[in-house]
């Protein structure tokens, strides 16, 4: 529910300060149509303190009650009620209070209609204001549960995508472990080691969204010793930073799957030693990464840009940014080059 039109101190202000140079005008005009300042005062402050309590109680019914269809005959019926009564109350007390004067009692009787149409008029005016208040507050509303809602399930989705990292790098590390087993314990015993310190520190930082670059460089090589064990000698990595790019922040695990990419299509089709650099800097306000690494155009087609590692990173920038830009992947001179730009937030 939307909040009432008076729970604020300064809208509260508001109606007072309008209650009182209205009831000061009025006192003014009834001054200039005869009557004394005494009379002039005491008739505009009965009246105007009617019409204040029932435009408090217009505003709060608004604030429980609006009709989706049927909106303004409501209100002119409620309005034109409420005027009424107005009136009759007013003129009850003013009759009361200055009864024995005369011409003042004649004065009151023929204004019965003016007063009808100026608290009608200025509760129909209450009545729009309210309207338009509470409306305004319900689209706040609704907007604000819809970015809620958009925000829960991109981190839904978030999660989602860095669940199914683990997986996916356990899969291939199990494979490998299996096949070193047989025939080189030693290593085998040493890539479960490497791949128990991975896991424990991607525990320790599966809250965190995002993290330093210098944690998630740390995080990244305990993921290159394990892909070493596997590749052996065939697995070269170069890994630099501009000075000044330790504390920039990065999504947690999002160059893992990157540079995985670059060691399949690096090194799955060739039999050879491959160099994977990774080069991160500054430009403006955005922490720059390039991931580059070597490939035989005649086995690999890495421009195609479509494997897992290159879309989950893709698709997490986006969810985070509202961007597609952000991940770049070009190939020259049988290099192929992904290029990150983590704006800092």
């Amino acid at each position: 529910m939307a909040s009432s039109l008076l729970a604020s101190k300064r809208n509260k202000l508001i109606v007072l300060g309008n209650w009182l140079l209205w009831t000061l005008l009025h006192t003014y005009v009834l001054n200039e149509w005869g009557l004394t300042w005494n009379e002039a005062s005491i008739d505009a402050s009965i009246n105007n303190s009617v019409l204040l309590v029932f435009g408090i109680l217009l505003i709060a019914n608004l604030h429980y009650y609006r009709p989706r269809k049927g909106l303004l005959p409501y209100l002119l019926l409620i309005c034109s009620a409420m005027s009424a009564l107005t009136m009759c109350i007013s003129y009850y007390i003013l009759k009361e209070a200055l009864g024995t004067d005369l011409r003042y009692m004649e004065i009151l009787e023929h204004s019965k209609g003016v007063r009808f149409s100026i608290a009608l008029l200025i509760l129909g005016g209450v009545s729009l204001v309210s309207e338009l208040w509470y409306t305004l507050q319900e689209q706040k509303d609704n907007e604000k549960r819809k970015i809620d809602a958009e925000k829960l399930a991109r981190d839904a989705e978030l999660y989602q995508l860095r669940q199914q990292l683990q997986p996916h790098f356990l899969f291939n590390s199990l494979n490998s472990i299996s096949a070193l087993v047989s025939f080189k314990p030693a290593e085998a015993r040493k890539m479960i080691q490497q791949l128990s310190d991975f896991l424990r520190g991607t525990l320790r930082k599966e809250e965190q969204q995002w993290i330093s670059l210098a944690d998630e460089l740390k995080h990244l090589q305990l993921y290159l010793e394990i892909e070493k064990v596997r590749f052996g000698h065939r697995l070269q990595t170069l890994i630099t930073q501009d000075e000044g790019t330790d504390e920039l922040l990065i999504p947690h695990m999002l160059l893992q799957p990157v540079v995985e990419n670059a060691i399949k299509f690096g090194l799955y089709d060739t039999t050879g030693e491959v160099a994977i650099s990774i080069h991160a800097g500054k430009e403006s306000n955005k922490l720059v990464i390039t991931v580059q690494n070597p490939f035989d155009p005649a086995t690999s087609i890495p421009q195609a840009g479509t494997g897992f590692g290159l879309h989950s990173a893709r698709r997490r920038l986006y969810l985070l940014f509202g961007r597609q830009d952000l991940l770049n992947t070009a190939s020259a001179n049988n290099i192929f080059t992904t290029t990150i730009q983590i704006p800092q937030l």
